[in-house]
């Protein structure tokens, strides 16, 4: 389930980017030009504008609902796990000792020194 969200969420993100920088600002820098063709309302500027901001709004929904849905899912399933701050102030955990006792090291198989020739 994650797998499938993440892939909607990368594919909503690259389309928002897209709509975005398609859409007319300010100065003029990305937009799609002013002049519309012959085909009525949608392509004219206003129209073109109209269904870029709904495009926009649409995909900026889609994209906050599958980065919750993401983050309900990673937080669903884990133990819960008792706060920091919760602690008293000094508490440590004791050290848990081994079970059994570690092995002696074994005595050097070679001389420390080397012997001369």
């Amino acid at each position: 389930m994650q797998t499938v969200l993440v892939v909607i969420q990368l594919l909503v993100s690259i389309a928002l980017v897209v709509v975005v920088l398609l859409q007319k600002s300010e100065g003029g820098a990305l937009g799609m030009g002013g002049s519309g063709g012959g085909l009525g309302g949608l392509f004219s500027p206003r129209g073109a504008g109209d269904a870029l901001t709904r495009t926009t709004a649409i995909l900026a929904v889609v994209f906050f609902a599958t980065s919750l849905a993401l983050t309900i899912l990673a937080l669903h399933g884990r133990p819960q796990q008792a706060s920091i701050l919760d602690s008293p102030i000094g508490a440590t955990k004791p050290v848990q000792q081994p079970a059994h006792a570690p092995a002696k090291p074994a005595g050097p198989k070679a001389p420390a020194v080397p012997a001369p020739h």
